[in-house]
């Protein structure tokens, strides 16, 4: 006999199963954490035709289970982010990945993991939900970057917020593409950490790497990376203000307040960490493009 859980998480994916194809969605999000095992190989539930699971990061082992009933899988960190922060992970990172873009509708199946069943359905169109896109199609927001360096670094940055460093919260920021203009738009606080060591040796994409990186970030400044992944510096002072007149929320600080100006005057993308309150803010063309909220323990 079915438990409770289980003939509520059929009676979810069987509601985003018809609203999918009631609205054109572009794909079902849901979260793993809230499927029993065999759930995906059930007969009696009708799945939604373009199905994305959303899996924690724990072991490679976990990535390789079986994916039958579903269209692919985006995978994101293990960290202490609130439950719609975890789609809005899942949804840059599936944007990176080039699965969602600019006029897409998704549903979003999510849940308290410790109750273990969906318990919210919510649509987001991402047109309206991303300011930027309105005017920009995705290519045109990572056309500053390569996508996995994209990625790696905000994987970097979440884990910063979670974790901070030795115990204590740490604010950074990092500040990714168009390196030159940005390195002409700033002055360096401290001796650059990186100087002098092979590029292959401090590019974020190395893994070894990953644990120097979050050292620095105890550093004033922000860290410099280059398009393809190779860290220019850290610990620069960014010589930029947001220009006059223009909107910003009201509570945000210094470090907001650059990473917003340094966008508006290049091609660059900033990922902010904030010291205060663990959020992780990214930001393009001197807007926030998104917020990702740590959550309450």
């Amino acid at each position: 006999m079915e438990s409770l859980n289980e003939q509520l998480n059929e009676q979810m994916i069987d509601f985003a199963a018809r609203l999918e194809e009631r609205i054109d969605a572009k794909a079902v999000l849901v979260n793993s954490d809230l499927l029993p095992e065999g759930t995906l190989s059930s007969s009696s539930i009708d799945f939604p035709s373009r199905m994305v699971l959303i899996r924690r990061r724990r072991s490679e082992s976990e990535l390789d289970d079986d994916r039958a009933g579903c269209d692919g899988t985006i995978t994101i960190p293990d960290v202490n982010v609130t439950r719609v922060s975890q789609m809005k992970i899942a949804i840059i990172k599936g944007m990176a990945e080039g699965k969602f873009g600019k006029g897409d509708k998704l549903i979003c199946l999510t849940g308290m993991q410790r109750l273990g069943y969906i318990d919210s359905v919510f649509v987001i169109d991402v047109d309206r939900e991303f300011e930027i896109l309105a005017a920009d199609d995705i290519a045109d927001f990572f056309q500053a970057v390569k996508p996995e360096v994209f990625d790696t670094v905000l994987n970097i940055a979440l884990e910063l917020a979670a974790q901070g460093r030795e115990g204590r919260p740490v604010g950074t920021i990092f500040v990714i593409g168009d390196h030159e203009r940005v390195l002409q738009l700033s002055r360096q606080m401290i001796i650059n950490p990186f100087k002098g060591y092979p590029e292959e040796e401090r590019n974020v994409m190395d893994e070894e790497l990953r644990e120097t990186i979050k050292e620095f970030s105890a550093l004033d400044g922000a860290f410099v990376i280059r398009d393809d992944g190779v860290i220019i510096t850290a610990g620069r002072h960014l010589n930029v203000a947001l220009e006059s007149g223009k909107e910003f929320p009201k509570g945000l600080g210094s470090r907001h307040i650059v990473a917003a100006g340094i966008t508006n005057v290049t091609d660059a993308i900033a990922i902010v960490v904030s010291e205060s309150t663990g959020t992780v803010r990214i930001f393009r063309k001197g807007k926030i493009f998104m917020d990702i909220e740590k959550a309450l323990t």
